[in-house]
């Protein structure tokens, strides 16, 4: 049971994964829409884990992730987007994401990557 912040500007995708998550019993501690709100959150919630989306307003999931890590060398993040394009992958890998997950969400997938991340 992992403590879990989810950040996407899409509330529709926050949903959707909030509701794969508490099915294997995670908690879900925050839910933000920017990568603006994803920094501010993981210093409020210190959460175990953290996903988030590449494409957001204010600032992207990629200048978040970056942020976070610069700050909490350890925070584990995973990184969703709809745009599964290699360059996207590996910036987000460089930049301190533990994982990928493209969008429309597997839940099979998310789990993997969750358990994955966590251990």
């Amino acid at each position: 049971m992992a403590r879990i912040l989810i950040v996407d500007d899409a509330k529709f995708m926050r949903i959707t994964l909030s509701n794969i998550l508490k099915k294997d019993n995670h908690e879900i501690v925050g839910e933000g829409e920017t990568g603006k709100d994803a920094v501010q959150l993981y210093e409020e919630l210190m959460p175990d884990l953290v996903t988030m989306d590449i494409t957001m307003p204010e600032m992207s999931g990629l200048e978040a992730v970056k942020e976070i890590k610069k700050k909490y060398p350890s925070a584990k993040v995973i990184m969703c987007s709809a745009m599964g394009q290699q360059k996207m992958v590996v910036e987000a890998i460089e930049s301190g994401a533990k994982d990928f997950i493209v969008k429309p969400f597997d839940d099979g997938r998310v789990m993997e990557a969750v358990n994955r991340v966590l251990s």
